[in-house]
């Protein structure tokens, strides 16, 4: 096994017994970026690599292992960056144009503490423009393609981050979650993905889509991958008002422990709203097979109904644009960005010129959301629709509370369908929000979840995943059950998911 197919906590364990450099690390998946990312039958998982940085900073991490004072266990693993982060000397564009070639000034706190902690950048990764999809085919630079089928989607916004963990372009990166965009790529990547609380992982510099929903997590292909990077990024940041003051749950100990896969006393609850029709035969059977195995190691299983999360489409679908039209007010030409002048006109005003940028600036999911967000905060339509959906949201957290009155976790299937072909759902925007359909409700309660690889469907060959929640705060829960069934999993499968994954250069990346 190359150094490249070895998951974050080998290589800490590498790197500590002086078995390979940072550097032979960062250059491995330099390579490798190299390979099967470009070219128009590339991955394309990345919009910016950043070389020249990642080798030096693998190089600093290499001074600091031979001093014996490694800032992190981590210190020298390589990660990649969803492209909503700010980071300082490198672009961060939101798969927009309207951001091309902006550079912040400064580094998001999730990115500051990666560099504390010591790991090398390797670059940014594609997403949905403005985190606004669920393929990330709306980015504004092209799509990503799924390693497993490169005809078909990666999942999205946060499809970059996912492909690049599933083709060993990186083994670890971070995404952000606002409706499942961490989660939901995990699922049809065959990787894992988590959704921390939320305000429990700093969104300080993050460009906020919905700043009630938002959420940075880990992506990884191991779950106590994922604890080790949330461990990192983990913690109360007073720059940002919705971040909260609490110590961080022992993440990394859950992990180890659910790892021996039993789960005698765990109480699990099945989402009854969360399954039958419109959902894939193959992933409703991947979906059964995973509580079986969680019952044969100990669990009990209880069926729970959460009657409001039916709704909870609905009023995600007015909440996000709602917050989404405001937030995204302020590319308006004037203060940075992309500024584009109306032609035909010899001196424009500044909303002609507002206009101009906007309409070149912003793709079509942008402007869809965009408009429905305003009319959903108009005047006269506020109380009827935003204000119904908080309302719902209300009731979605109640829902939760009642569950977790009963059982420790819910499950469900991540995402109702295995990955769709690239184009497939483009030009029907409703039939793409519904992939979405079993991630949202936890955005919508700020309560944890992960994504956990479960097996693949028999229609296509192509990854399911499990979807594990727990209540807000209890992280470590979610971790704890996620290890214990992605051992009990893999064992089933006869080893890791990603093991049956056709190789890349099989389906002609990078050609």
């Amino acid at each position: 096994m190359s150094w490249i197919e070895k998951d974050a906590a080998a290589l800490t364990d590498a790197l500590a017994a002086g078995e390979v450099t940072s550097v032979e690390l960062t250059q491995a998946h330099l390579d490798r970026i190299a390979a099967v990312d470009g070219g128009e039958r590339g991955v394309h998982a990345f919009l910016h690599v950043d070389a020249e940085g990642a080798l030096t900073q693998a190089a600093e991490s290499d001074a600091r292992r031979a001093a014996g004072t490694p800032l992190s266990a981590l210190d020298g693993v390589p990660i990649a960056v969803k492209d909503v982060l700010a980071t300082t000397g490198l672009p961060t564009t939101c798969g927009s144009k309207i951001l091309e070639g902006w550079v912040p000034p400064y580094d998001a706190t999730v990115v500051a503490r990666l560099k504390a902690a010591g790991l090398p950048i390797l670059g940014k990764t594609n997403m949905d423009e403005f985190a606004m999809g669920s393929s990330t085919e709306h980015s504004a630079y092209g799509p990503t393609r799924n390693p497993w089928d490169l005809d078909r989607i990666p999942g999205g916004s946060g499809g970059g981050s996912a492909a690049a963990v599933a083709s060993y372009e990186a083994p670890l990166a971070l995404g952000t979650d606002t409706g499942g965009s961490i989660r939901q790529p995990g699922a049809v990547t065959g990787t894992v993905g988590v959704k921390p609380t939320y305000g429990a992982v700093s969104r300080y510099g993050l460009v906020a889509l919905a700043n009630s929903l938002d959420q940075v997590g880990p992506v990884t292909r191991t779950v106590l991958d994922s604890a080790l990077l949330h461990e990192v990024i983990a913690g109360h940041d007073p720059r940002d008002s919705t971040s909260i003051d609490q110590p961080v749950p022992d993440v990394v100990a859950a992990a180890r422990q659910g790892a021996a896969g039993d789960l005698t006393g765990v109480k699990v609850g099945v989402i009854a709203e969360l399954a039958g029709e419109g959902w894939q035969d193959g992933v409703m059977a991947r979906f059964r097979e995973s509580v079986d195995a969680m019952v044969a190691a100990g669990a009990e299983v209880v069926e729970v109904s959460c009657p409001s999360f039916v709704h909870a489409m609905a009023a995600y679908y007015l909440i996000l644009p709602a917050e989404a039209s405001s937030n995204l007010a302020k590319f308006d030409a004037m203060r940075y960005g992309l500024r584009v002048l109306p032609e035909g006109v010899d001196s424009p005003s500044a909303e002609e010129v507002m206009r101009a940028t906007r309409d070149a600036g912003f793709g079509d999911e942008v402007k869809r959301r965009i408009i429905l967000g305003t009319y959903a905060l108009s005047s006269g339509y506020y109380d009827a629709y935003y204000g119904q959906a908080q309302k719902v949201r209300t009731l979605i957290s109640r829902d939760f509370e009642a569950a977790f009155e009963q059982v420790d976790v819910l499950l469900s299937p991540t995402a109702p369908t295995t990955a769709f072909k690239l184009g497939e759902k483009l030009d029907d925007p409703l039939a793409m929000y519904l992939n979405d359909l079993a991630t949202i409700p936890a955005n919508l309660a700020g309560v944890p979840g992960i994504s956990v690889p479960c097996g693949l469907a028999e229609e296509d060959g192509l990854p399911v995943g499990l979807q594990i929640l727990a209540p807000a705060l209890a992280d470590d829960r979610v971790y704890r059950v996620g290890a214990a069934a992605e051992t009990l999993l893999t064992k089933a499968l006869g080893g890791p998911l990603l093991d049956r994954a056709p190789t890349l250069t099989e389906t002609g990346a990078g050609a």
